[in-house]
């Protein structure tokens, strides 16, 4: 099981992490929501939790818990630029249907 990031992905969170003055990585998690059933969740993390899976790509931290591995496991995550807007992309290979937004997925 594993969740990745790309370089560009990698360098946004290592400057979001800097100017929020540090953290251990970023947590990835799965919630029930949105328009496909889940909706994907991201927050910065101060320190890893018991039930955390890390997984180190690119050079930073990635913490996932073990309910959310499942639904996301293979994932990669992107920094993607389209017109004027820019974020995360989430490359979920177990995705069945993602709406429009790309916040939120069926499996």
């Amino acid at each position: 099981m594993s969740i990745s990031v790309t370089p560009k992905a990698a360098v946004q969170i290592r400057k979001a992490l800097d100017k929020r003055g540090g953290g251990v990585g970023l947590r990835l998690a799965v919630k029930t929501s949105g328009c496909s059933g889940y909706a994907y969740a991201l927050e910065f993390a101060d320190e890893a939790s018991p039930q955390d899976l890390t997984f180190e790509t690119e050079g930073v931290k990635l913490l996932v818990d073990g309910q959310s591995l499942p639904l996301i496991d293979g994932t990669q995550l992107d920094w993607v630029r389209e017109g004027l807007n820019e974020g995360f992309k989430f490359n979920n290979p177990n995705a069945t249907a993602n709406c429009g937004c790309g916040e939120s997925f069926a499996v």
